[in-house]
């Protein structure tokens, strides 16, 4: 693969190989493998966290308008046919909370984890919040609004999606009023897969309620580096 650019948000020994579907980012001699696109929720969350760890990686773009995912070399990765799905050495894994998780437990070494077993259970609450209550609630508003034609669109459903996202918002402002991050005083994986949806939710044609804590809380994640690289893009 040809260097195509070097990327000067990162420090020196991090160089971005950009080739035909494939980026890489090297930190260091490890590296593991991510399938799928970049502008997939799931799979940002993924390289939002191995940003945060310094941890080297392939990407390869797999999924949505790439394709590939039903095919059999990569259902033999992951059966689902979804995205995203790590290789490290051997080690194959789907599902993209417990990839996260999988990340801080081998190369976190402390990093992105409260320090208690009663922070570590707040920080997972609000990582497995985001799967069972915001991203059902949120994901309606953004294909209706982002990836389904404007004739084609359901405006009822899009109007009960945005009173579910609302009451799901504020649940998270009134969290934010106590406290500075989803998990306590420190940024934590916690953050991370509510944090994805923050930027979707600023960043749609939609009336939206005030929400002081939220903005404030969501502001602060706008200034991370590998937030502006990986969730800071275009909706599509």
């Amino acid at each position: 693969m040809n260097p195509r650019r070097k990327d000067a948000t990162l420090s020196p020994e991090r160089v971005i190989f950009i080739g035909a579907g494939k980026e890489v980012f090297m930190a260091g001699k490890a590296m593991i493998k991510i399938w799928g696109r970049r502008d997939s929720s799931n799979v940002q969350k993924v390289l939002w966290c191995c940003d945060e760890l310094g941890v080297s990686y392939e990407r390869v773009d797999i999924g949505g308008k790439f394709g590939g995912t039903k095919e059999k070399p990569y259902l033999d990765l992951n059966p689902n046919g979804l995205v995203p799905t790590i290789e490290d050495g051997s080690f194959v894994l789907w599902e993209s909370n417990t990839i996260m998780r999988y990340l801080v437990d081998q190369y976190g070494q402390g990093r992105l984890l409260p320090p208690t077993p009663e922070g570590r259970a707040n920080a997972g609450r609000w990582m497995d919040w985001q799967l069972t209550t915001l991203g059902p609630a949120i994901t309606p508003i953004f294909r209706g609004l982002v990836r389904t034609p404007e004739e084609k669109r359901d405006p009822a459903a899009i109007e009960n999606a945005l009173k579910k996202a609302a009451n799901g918002w504020l649940i998270v402002d009134n969290h934010l009023a106590q406290n500075s991050y989803m998990a306590g005083d420190a940024f934590t994986i916690g953050d991370i897969p509510i944090g994805v949806w923050a930027y979707r939710w600023f960043n749609l044609p939609i009336q939206r309620p005030k929400l002081d804590h939220l903005k404030r809380w969501y502001d602060s994640l706008c200034k991370r580096p590998p937030y502006q690289t990986h969730i800071m893009i275009p909706l599509t």
